[in-house]
């Protein structure tokens, strides 16, 4: 009796303990399911942060920053959640172009066809190339037209093109012709094309002889069809060879616009230098360019002055980048060459005909001198300051007294001139303990009179 007393005094106590487990249990749970929530919630943050600040960095850099960020199994909740809407809301045009390429970059190992949101890029395509063809039918040029190009890249299975460059650098450079949204389609959009007439003539019965006209085609008073109507009714195909030809032109474009982006940051390869293409090319890719590879800045800069296209910009926003140059080998190489061009260009301030070598003389020579002036001086005041330790301030003097020495050689300056020579003349006597800056210095003194 003792025993079973006892066995049933200690049942309440290890009922209260499966309690209490119990209950800790479902504090866990609840715990776990917060914090879980608050996680969620803090990646959903950081991933709307990165979207609204990536703009100006890779393509790449961006996607790869969202796999850090995101876990593997949240990545494609999350992109449903927040980059598909995004992808059709009306947000600036650089984060939609980010977007279209995270969508991508989020199956990048694998092909686009069995990417999931192939299907939602598709569809954006088709409704952006649309309005973009709408818009170019009447004679304007849609903002989205770089948004449809991306996503043809993509669609295509090249998106990888675009992964080193920034949604800006895309949004904002301008296409050439042939890579406007009209031109752009796609190899099954093609093919359901060509296979559309296939499906028409399947609805009429009999042989060519006894075929019955389809219920929607025009009939003439005496009951027979209207041939050019029903003609124009139909489907119109397109050539596969024709097709297989524009995609060439179309890859052919698109290789040559990722090389001049790219030769902004590196020295482009004779080979790839010339399967580049002047009408890519915007102001702000210039300064590169120049840099890095100023044997094909010149052929450029004599393709954008001298068009004449109403899409043009314009010589000025390009003659401003000149104005501007650092006083480096490549800057005064290229202004050298520009100096002696004869090509015809457009005069904007009279309408008449002038030449490349007179506009530049005329509206960059003298500025660019003077920036040139600005910028070594700068680099002095810097150099006593211990903020440079490289000799920039002495190669850009040496290189500007040579250039303008062989401006004066080739009589494209007056050093008589004080309106041409002032200002040279100052600086070339503030620096004269430079060989080159002495020399130049007594040319243009002698010129003068002063000697």
């Amino acid at each position: 009796m003792m025993q079973t007393a006892a066995l049933y005094q200690q049942l309440p106590l290890a009922t209260k303990q499966q309690q209490q487990q119990h209950g800790h249990q479902q504090i866990a749970s609840a715990s776990a399911s917060v914090s879980a929530s608050m996680s969620a919630d803090s990646t959903r943050a950081s991933v709307t942060h990165l979207l609204a600040g990536a703009c100006s960095t890779p393509c790449s850099t961006a996607a790869h920053t969202f796999m850090q960020i995101v876990p593997p199994l949240s990545r494609f909740q999350l992109a449903l959640d927040v980059l598909m809407p995004m992808l059709d809301s009306p947000v600036e045009l650089p984060q939609r172009i980010l977007v279209s390429y995270m969508l991508y970059a989020l199956y990048a190992p694998h092909p686009i066809a069995i990417n999931p949101f192939k299907s939602v890029l598709h569809a954006r395509f088709v409704k952006e190339r649309a309005v973009a063809v709408q818009v170019d039918q009447a004679g304007g040029v849609n903002e989205n037209e770089q948004l449809v190009w991306v996503l043809w890249k993509i669609l295509r299975g090249d998106g990888s093109d675009i992964g080193p460059f920034s949604p800006n650098t895309l949004a904002r450079s301008p296409l050439p012709p042939k890579l406007r949204a009209a031109h752009l389609s796609l190899e099954e959009d093609v093919a359901a094309l060509a296979q559309a007439p296939a499906a028409t003539n399947a609805n009429r019965v009999g042989n060519a002889d006894t075929a019955v006209p389809p219920a929607a085609a025009p009939e003439s008073a005496d009951g027979s069809v209207r041939a050019e109507e029903s003609t124009q009714a139909g489907p119109s195909t397109v050539p596969t060879t024709t097709a297989a030809e524009r995609d060439r032109e179309m890859e052919q474009l698109s290789h040559a616009m990722t090389l001049l982006l790219a030769a902004r940051d590196r020295v482009l390869t004779i080979a790839e230098q010339r399967l580049t293409s002047p009408p890519v090319v915007t102001s702000v890719d210039l300064p590169g360019i120049i840099a890095h590879n100023p044997p094909l800045a010149h052929p450029l800069l004599n393709g954008l002055l001298s068009a004449d296209s109403p899409l043009a910009p314009g010589p000025d926003v390009y003659l401003d980048v000149l104005r501007r140059l650092p006083p480096t080998l490549p800057s005064f190489d290229l202004m050298g060459r520009l100096l002696r061009d004869t090509t015809a260009v457009r005069d904007a301030a009279t309408g008449g005909r002038t030449t490349i070598a007179d506009l530049v003389r005329v509206d960059v020579l003298g500025w660019f001198i003077h920036e040139c002036v600005s910028w070594l001086d700068r680099a002095e005041q810097d150099e006593r300051e211990g903020n440079i330790s490289d000799d920039r301030f002495a190669k850009g003097v040496q290189n500007l007294c040579r250039f303008y020495t062989a401006l004066i050689k080739l009589s494209i300056v007056d050093p008589a001139s004080d309106a041409d020579s002032a200002e040279m003349a100052h600086f070339t006597l503030r620096n004269a303990r430079f060989e080159e800056a002495n020399a130049l210095y007594r040319l243009l003194a002698s010129s003068s009179g002063a000697f």
